[in-house]
Order: structure tokens, then sequence, then C-alpha cells
């Protein structure tokens, strides 16, 4: 095998570098191709030896790009083996007369989609999960648990409340009242359960092929695991162990003690001031949230603006939305010590130069993930983890053992449940039926449950720039959408970008109540290529959100304070 690395010109956005992938993948003899970020013109293709490089110059010359090949790596199977594998001699071959086809580490959503995909192509497959009694996740891992399912569903009892205690229309009072915590979050518990039995245990007990073990699994080989010190073999393995709230080192913290997503959603009383750490999607969903159900919130966001890697106009839109509220939001907030004193959290902090002690009932750490890759066995593999530990893998999922693959929130962004799913299946197909397909995949919608909604598709403003693409945008803000002034609520608007040379829209940054319900158009427009005015010529419906799609994109060449409401 020969590893070759390219330097490509032309890329403009994640679609070319589909483009690229999809005609390297074209050429006879390629196994895998990796291409992490467009922007950066790499690639890293693996391929037989006598694959000729100047095949994958043309390949991406056809696609109408300019690359050149500009380092080659033989014997590529030999390195990455390594000394740990070849030495392995009970575990030589591909694996016949294993346990299971595949062994899965790990029991969430990218865990159980691999173990179904396995089933469907006719493998058996075992699930490994450390659960509760090892401090682990039950099966179902974050998402159903601790994440997405309990999450949302405390946001929508927030949001129920607050739209009861205060609607927008004229001569209605209403009123709501927070009579019972504890039983507002056991109802999230009990959907949470029942999802977790029906749609995970359920599935998989009904499914022959699929075997499920609870225990604390460690890589004994490349083809075997070791649980409860009995070691089970398997002709691939799946590590899938999610990730878990990255902690900072933060004076006092540990002593102060803190609640992350693990615990916030099974509290029986309501914080009387919850102060978050951190300003991301965890931090602002779960801060409003609380805020709504009555309990004071401050956010203490390290950099300028929360959501720090997004469009400065959503940041500080959000942001005032957020205050509207009541909840205090400080950005440019270094913490310094904590300390508990007299039952409540006394935080340090440089803020906007300013020292500052806060005093909080509670505290909430949510800045960012950190891989569950520790006591896993990697090391003596010869396997590596990058950033928070997180496990390296190949564009494929493949690790550098060949015979093992990684998926899901272990790997690192995206850490999306959705992603983690797609990746499972694909780290299966990859694994067991030595296929090379890529894991990227373009264009990545993404929501942050907060209201109103962030949304997001393709690149915003700041990444435009970043990577050098020479875009239109355009911007209209609710207060022009029909929709939004019936529903008296005009928080919020729709951006949209187009590349500047060919019109085609290459992104889109939505602020809006359900904005999320708008980001499929946008992202099959781009997947599709479809340049602006090609989705203005489609109908959409008078007085629906999705007419704000067609006014953003109008708004590239016209005004639309100027065009009657119904008549664009």
């Amino acid at each position: 095998m020969i590893e070759f690395e390219l330097e490509i010109d032309g890329m403009t956005c994640a679609g070319c570098g589909e483009h690229v992938a999809e005609a390297l993948r074209s050429v006879d003899g390629v196994e895998s191709v990796q291409l992490d970020d467009w922007a950066d013109g790499h690639a890293a293709v693996s391929a037989r030896d006598d694959v000729d490089p100047k095949a994958l110059e043309a390949a991406i010359g056809e696609a109408g790009y300019d690359a050149h090949v500009s380092h080659e790596v033989h014997d590529l199977s030999e390195r990455a083996a390594g000394p740990a594998i070849l030495s392995s001699s009970s575990e030589s071959g591909d694996g016949a007369g294993a346990d299971y086809d595949l062994l899965v580490v790990g029991g969430g959503s990218a865990a159980f989609a691999a173990a179904l995909k396995a089933s469907d192509l006719g493998h058996r497959a075992l699930i490994v999960n450390d659960g509760p009694p090892n401090g682990g996740l039950p099966i179902g891992g974050t998402c159903v648990n601790v994440g997405c399912v309990p999450s949302k569903a405390l946001i929508r009892a927030a949001e129920a409340h607050h739209n009861a205690a205060q609607h927008p229309f004229d001569g209605m009072a209403t009123e709501s009242e927070v009579t019972d915590f504890g039983a507002v979050t056991d109802q999230v518990q009990s959907l949470a359960k029942g999802l977790r039995e029906e749609k995970y245990l359920g599935v998989a007990e009904g499914d022959p092929n699929i075997q499920i073990r609870e225990g604390r699994a460690r890589l004994a080989g490349p083809r075997s695991v070791e649980v409860d010190g009995e070691t089970i073999t398997g002709r691939r393995i799946l590590v899938a162990t999610g990730a878990h709230t990255f902690v900072p080192d933060i004076p006092g913290l540990e002593e102060a003690g803190y609640l992350t997503n693990e615990e916030l959603y099974a509290l029986d009383e309501r914080p009387e001031h919850l102060v978050v750490l951190g300003g991301g999607y965890i931090a602002l969903e779960n801060a409003q949230a609380f805020a709504r159900l009555g309990s004071e919130v401050t956010i203490l966001q390290r950099s300028g603006q929360v959501l720090s890697r997004e469009d400065a106009d959503v940041a500080k839109a959000l942001t005032g939305y957020l205050r509207e509220e009541g909840l205090t939001v400080h950005t440019d907030a270094d913490v310094q010590t904590i300390r508990r004193e007299n039952g409540h959290v006394q935080v340090e902090a440089i803020i906007d130069g300013d020292a500052r002690t806060l005093s909080g009932s509670h505290l909430l750490v949510a800045t960012g993930l950190r891989g569950n890759t520790a006591d896993l066995g990697l090391r003596a593999l010869g396997l590596e983890t990058r950033g928070r530990g997180f496990l390296s893998v190949d564009g494929t999922l493949q690790t550098d053992v060949p015979t093992v693959y990684g998926a899901g929130d272990v790997i690192g962004d995206p850490a999306f449940v959705y992603t983690a799913a797609r990746e499972g299946e694909l780290a299966a197909e990859n694994a067991l039926e030595g296929a090379a397909r890529d894991r990227h995949a373009a264009p990545l919608p993404w929501v942050i449950f907060t209201d109103p909604q962030v949304a997001g598709v393709g690149i915003g403003e700041w990444q435009a720039a970043d990577q050098d693409v020479d875009v239109d945008v355009a911007t209209v803000p609710l207060g022009q959408v029909p929709r939004s002034l019936a529903a008296c609520d005009t928080r919020g608007f729709i951006k949209l970008l187009r590349e500047r040379d060919t019109g085609r829209l290459v992104g889109a940054r939505i602020l809006a109540p359900e904005g999320s319900e708008l980001l499929m158009e946008v992202s099959m427009a781009i997947q599709q290529g479809l340049t602006a005015e090609e989705l203005t010529d489609l109908l959409h419906p008078y007085l629906t959100l999705s007419e704000g799609i067609k006014l953003a994109a109008l708004t590239f060449d016209r005004d639309v304070e100027t065009l009657s409401c119904c008549a664009t």
C-alpha cells in the first residue's frame, strides 16, 4: 500500500471537497480518501502499490481543480500495523473463527447504528457497554440519557411555562406556575427511560445478530477485548465510547462541587441561582430553560462572545434576547478560583478587566467535551489520541490499527447524534465489507435549541472570510416575514450566503423561533448546487415561516421592504 499526500488548489466550499473526494475515489486502486477540511487544500489517499500518482492528479484536474502529489509513503500496511499487531500471532489472518464479526465498545448512538448495520449485512455484533455500576451511562449513551432527549424535553416544558405566562396578544390574560419542579424532571426522566427501553434495549432484543453485555472493556489486541477478565474476539473492533464534559483546571472547582449534563436533568429541586460556566450550545440551552422555570441564571463565557465559533451578529442578537428574559450574561470572563461558602458557590472572576465575586446555589460546567478514551488499552496497540483525548481516525473511520475503527463523539467534532449514527453505520460497512466510504458529509446542518433557535448549514461570514471565499450576504429580519408578524414574534433574522461568482448558495444562519424547521430546504439547495435565483423561483406558501427563505434569497438583489407581502 502507498499513502499519497496531495496539495489541491481551487476548492472554495465544502461541496468542492466532496467533488475532489469523489474524483479521487473513482481512480482504480484507491482504497480510502481523507479530506478533513477543504479549506486546508490537503488530502491523503491510501492506494495499491500500482497506482500512478499522475492518475490522481489527472482525476482532480478533470473535476476542475489543480493538484500535485507532495509526498508518498510506501509500505503503509506494515507501518500502520506496527510491532504490537505483528506480535499477536494468535490473531493473525482475517479473524476467522472469532467470537463475533464486530466488537463494539460503547453503547450509544454510534454503537447501536454500527451493530444494526452489521446485522443488516449478515454479521454478528457484540455491544459492550460500561454502565452505571462502573461510572458509565446506561445503554443509549449521551443522547437518550443525559443529552438530546432530556434537555429538549426540559426546554419544551420551560417554553410552555414561559409562553403561557407572557404571550404577545391583546385582550387575553394567562398565567403559569411551576408547582412541583421534581415532577417536571421526573417526567423528563420517564421519557428518557421509555425511549431507552423501546428504541435501544427493545430493538437489540429483537435482533438475533446483536448481543449486549454490560462491563468495562479494554482492547487486548487488534481483534480482542477484555471484559471482566474474559477475552472476547472479533474480526473487527469499533470504539464508540462517546465523550463527557471537559472540566477545566480551576482552583477549588473539584472541592466546591459542580453539576454537568449528567446530573442536571435529575434535580429534584429547582436551583435558586444557577451559575453556568461556558457559552456554547449546552450552556445556553440549559441556562435559558432553567431561567424560564424560575431560577436566577448567570452565564460566564471566557471569550468575547457566546457561541465563540459563530458569526458575531448571531451571538450578539441571541445574547440580547437572553438578557431581555432576565439572564445575566458575562463575556470576557476569566474564572480565577471557586469555593463553597455557607452552602453557596463563590466564583472569583475577572470580568472586563475587573475582579468580581459571583455567588450561586448551583454551578453548571458546560465547557466542551473530552473523549472517553482513558484506560481503554489504546497505547498498547499504538493508537493515538488528539486534543482532549479524542481517538484519531482517518476519513474512513479507521485507526492506525487496520482492524480497529472509531465513531461518534469519541473521535471529536461534529458531536451530534445524527452524525454519530451515520459514522457508526459507515464504520461497520467499511470494517466488515471492505468498503472505503468517507465519513465527511456536506452540507452539515446543525441546531441550537434556544428560543429563538440558532440554526446553520454550510459556511457563515467568519468562515467565508477565514477561508477566503468571496460571498454575497443577504439578511432579512423577521419583521419582514408575514408569518412572524402574524405571530407577533419578530425576534431574529434569516441570513443566506452565496458564492459571488456563481450565485450558488453556500451557507445560512437562522435566528428564529422554530428556525430549525427551515434548515433542510437550504441544505438541499446547497447540496444540489442551487443558486439564490433558482430558490426564489420555487413556490413558497404564504404565511409559512419557509417564506422567509425566499425573502432572504430575494434580498440579494432587491429591497424586500419595497415588495408587497404576497406578490414576491
